[in-house]
């Protein structure tokens, strides 16, 4: 971060827009200012468009008057039941709020509001960070409004609240997932007293909808390491509320000597490889569930020690019931993530033997267009302390990528599907749409997959009506 002067964030305010808003306020008698992440991002030296400024009065009043000083160009966009306003402009969104101060009943994170003074909009901010505020009026252009130093907890890469945590988080229990979720996008540790009342109002979580949990855990799997996000979220307690399926990994169990690898740290293992090689949201999520069945489907099977046989098919179905609890996307999103957590286990297995390619053949069909993030994820998921055993999985990764590759530009979706298909085989064989239709084509299909067969007309033709006799069927 940098630090600097009030007469250096004038220079950097020195943009027209600031300066029109100056002269608004200005004319309408009203102390105005920029607050929140924008003043932030200015210390943090990260670019920024999205731009909040309460007005000491009349924050529509201001956006009102701004919009037509600057004429045809800007969008005006009032919301009087929120009292605030938004202005569009040159690329920049300007939103403006009365100063206000808010008070809250227990069961609901919805405030009662009234006006207030700037302190009071400060005092309401969630950290101190955020509660930063440079006046634009004319005469203070560019003094900065800090009274809960959140200068210092930036150069100090610390999250804490302005007031006391538990009143901030019990008032509006989101404000506990933002703190972890700025903590991890920003790399910086949650101050003692903060992190302490996360653990006392946990709870309050309970009155927070789906809709803005979800919000925030993709805010936290988006950032470079989510595992921190992750890791904070279980220590406090938030996460056996939330993600309960994922806090359940956290176990280790020893029986005569020998134990299991902890699958809730390997999960945010695979979570940060994961994310080194893909910005691709729902991968992500895959790969923070792909593991989730273990912990239902754990045994102890002497003398083979613990198995987690068809860990993939139970966390499969497991999906469904998280996302719909969240209120993520039940479409085609939701089923991708269910397929990389199906299939997460079958390049490994394929990797831990002689690479055939009758079985990258069946993984190219099952995985289709999504097998190169298939791949991503299971190479992710080599996480061995041994390094001679890490190294021998790779190389055999290596391999089934080549043969991916070859069966990609052989035109696998062709390749794999029988040239015969369940039409012909009805038509052939005066069926109606039959399970013995079904039974065919899936012959068909296996034959084609295994490489018994060419995917020829006349060599499928022959095992076809091979088949059929044994069947029972004539044409």
């Amino acid at each position: 971060m940098k630090l600097y002067s009030d007469s250096e964030l004038a220079e950097i305010l020195d943009k027209q827009i600031f300066h029109q808003i100056s002269q608004v306020a200005d004319s309408l008698g009203v102390e105005c200012y920029v607050v929140g992440g924008y003043v932030r991002d200015i210390f943090l030296e990260r670019p920024s468009n999205d731009i909040d400024v309460v007005v000491v009065g009349s924050g529509i009043q201001v956006a009102d008057g701004l919009a037509k000083l600057l004429g045809k160009k800007a969008n005006l966009s009032v919301f009087k039941n929120f009292g605030t306003a938004q202005v569009k402009y040159d690329h920049q969104e300007v939103e403006f709020v009365g100063a206000r101060k808010e008070s809250y009943s227990h069961d609901s994170r919805k405030p009662i509001v009234e006006n207030g003074t700037l302190e009071d909009d400060q005092n309401r901010r969630d950290f101190t960070i955020n509660a930063m505020a440079i006046c634009l009026n004319e005469e203070r252009f560019g003094e900065l409004v800090d009274p809960f130093d959140g200068l210092y907890d930036l150069e100090d890469g610390i999250i804490r609240t302005p007031l006391d945590p538990d009143i901030t988080f019990s008032d509006d229990p989101l404000r506990m997932l933002r703190c972890i979720r700025f903590a991890t996008q920003l790399k910086f540790r949650i101050e003692d007293e903060t992190f302490e009342a996360l653990e006392r109002n946990a709870e309050r979580i309970k009155i927070i909808s789906g809709e803005r949990i979800k919000e925030e855990l993709n805010k936290i799997l988006m950032t470079s390491t989510p595992s921190r996000g992750f890791v904070d979220l279980h220590r406090c307690g938030l996460l056996q509320l939330i993600l309960p399926e994922l806090a359940a990994l956290d176990m280790v169990e020893v029986r005569d000597g020998r134990g299991h690898k902890n699958n809730f740290y390997h999960t945010l293992e695979v979570l940060d490889n994961l994310c080194r090689h893909s910005d691709n949201l729902w991968l992500r999520w895959a790969a923070l569930m792909h593991d989730i069945g273990k912990a239902r489907t754990k045994k102890w099977a002497p003398p083979v020690g613990w198995t987690f046989h068809n860990h993939n098919l139970v966390g499969a179905k497991m999906v469904p019931h998280v996302f719909r609890r969240l209120s993520l996307p039940l479409d085609m999103k939701m089923k991708y993530v269910q397929k990389m957590v199906d299939l997460h286990m079958r390049p490994i297995v394929i990797a831990d033997e002689v690479v055939t390619d009758s079985a990258v053949r069946r993984l190219m069909n099952d995985a289709g267009d999504d097998i190169d993030d298939l791949m991503k994820l299971c190479e992710a998921d080599i996480t061995s302390k041994n390094e001679v055993k890490k190294k021998q999985f790779l190389e055999n990764f290596r391999v089934v990528r080549e043969k991916l590759t070859d069966l990609k530009e052989k035109d696998y979706k062709r390749l794999l599907q029988p040239c015969i298909d369940g039409n012909e085989i009805m038509e052939m064989f005066h069926l109606p749409p039959c399970r013995e239709v079904g039974q065919l084509k899936q012959y068909l299909k296996e034959a084609v997959l295994d490489d018994r067969v060419a995917n020829e007309r006349e060599p499928l033709m022959t095992l076809l009506m091979e088949k059929a006799r044994k069947m029972g069927l004539r044409e």
